[in-house]
C-alpha cells in the first residue's frame, strides 16, 4: 500500500511524503484527541515555486505569492492531495482523517497568523486540538527546522508548505529529519524589517503581522500620510517598535495598503525576505 499512497500523492501534486509511527509522538500529543487509534501519521510536503517569491522580491507584483503560493495551496491544491489520498487509505478499510492546517482556526489565544486578516482568526474551543505542524514535519521526515522555526527541505529548503493525514493502518516509516542544513547563520532574523525573528524564540507572530502587511519603509505603498500624525512613526517603520496584541490590532487600520483576498489572507508586503536570504544562502552552500 505505500508505494501506491507515494504514487497517488505525487499524482495529485505532493512533492514529499514521510510516514512517521504513532510511538513518536507523546503519549498527550494532540493526534491523539483527533484520532485515538492514530497509528500512522502521513506527512505531504508541496514546493512553493521560486518565481512566486520574485514579483514582491522585486517589486513588481505583490498579490502572487499570497493567492498562489499561501492561497491556492491551502485551499485548492493541499487539500484535494490529502483527499485523494485518504480516499484511498479508506479503500483499503482503514480510517484515514485529513489534518491541514487551518488558516483562520489559532489554537493559542494569545498569538496569530500573520498570513490572515486579524478579524478573520477564530480563538475559540474548537481550536483546542490543533496539531503541531512543524513537530509532524520533522517527524515525518519532510524537513528540519530552521533556527527561524520554519521547516527546511533538501530540495526546497523553506520554500514548501505541508499537511497530514492520521491512519490507524500501520505503514512502513521512514526516518524523522536530522539537522544538517540550517546553519544558524542568523540571515534570516536580520533580513526581517520587523524584527520578529529571535533565535532563542522563532518568530514572534503579532511583530510579524504588521511587517507582513508593510510597516516599514521598504514597503513600495508606504506614503508619507500613512501614520503622519503617531508618535513612534520613525521607530515603527525602522522596525524599533515591539508590537503586542493590543499594539498591532491598533494599528492594523493603518496599514490596509493591498485588499484581503476573498479567504481572508492579507497581501505579502514583507516580500518573505526571511525565506527568500534562507534559500538563497542554502542555495550558495549547494544544500539544495
Amino acid at each position: 500500500m505505500i508505494e501506491k499512497i507515494i504514487a497517488c500523492a505525487k499524482r495529485y501534486d505532493a512533492d514529499i511524503v514521510g510516514f512517521a509511527p504513532a510511538d513518536r509522538f507523546s503519549a498527550d500529543d494532540p493526534i491523539f484527541k483527533i484520532f485515538p487509534g492514530t497509528k500512522t501519521v502521513i506527512g505531504l510536503g508541496f514546493r512553493v515555486l521560486r518565481g512566486i517569491y520574485r514579483g514582491v522580491e522585486e517589486g513588481t507584483t505583490y498579490y502572487q505569492y499570497t493567492t498562489m503560493g499561501v492561497e491556492n495551496m491551502e485551499e485548492t491544491i493541499m487539500p484535494m492531495a490529502e483527499l485523494r489520498v485518504a480516499n484511498l487509505i479508506e479503500s483499503y478499510g482503514y480510517t484515514a482523517v485529513p489534518q491541514r492546517r487551518h488558516q483562520q482556526i489559532m489554537s493559542e489565544s494569545d498569538s496569530t497568523n500573520p498570513e490572515v486578516a486579524y478579524d478573520m482568526v477564530y480563538r475559540e474551543k474548537t481550536a483546542e486540538n490543533q496539531m503541531d505542524f512543524v513537530n509532524a514535519a520533522v517527524k515525518c521526515g519532510i524537513g528540519e527546522k530552521g533556527l527561524s522555526g520554519a521547516i527546511l527541505t533538501d530540495d526546497f529548503g523553506p520554500f514548501v508548505r505541508y499537511c497530514f493525514i492520521l491512519t490507524d493502518a500501520e505503514i512502513e516509516p521512514n526516518e524523522a529529519a536530522t539537522p544538517h542544513l540550517c546553519d544558524k547563520c542568523g540571515k534570516c532574523l536580520t533580513a526581517c524589517p520587523g524584527k520578529a525573528i529571535s533565535a532563542d524564540k522563532g518568530v514572534d507572530s503579532w511583530q510579524c503581522s504588521v511587517y507582513y502587511r508593510g510597516a516599514h519603509k521598504s514597503n513600495p505603498f508606504m506614503t508619507d500620510e500613512c501614520l503622519k500624525d503617531h508618535p513612534e512613526r520613525e521607530a515603527i517603520l525602522n522596525g524599533d517598535k515591539k508590537f503586542d496584541k493590543d499594539s498591532a490590532q491598533e494599528i492594523y487600520p493603518h496599514l490596509n495598503f493591498l485588499p484581503k483576498t476573498h479567504f481572508g489572507y492579507v497581501a505579502c508586503l514583507c516580500g518573505k525576505s526571511c525565506e527568500t536570504v534562507c534559500y538563497k544562502h542554502l542555495k550558495e552552500q549547494g544544500k539544495i
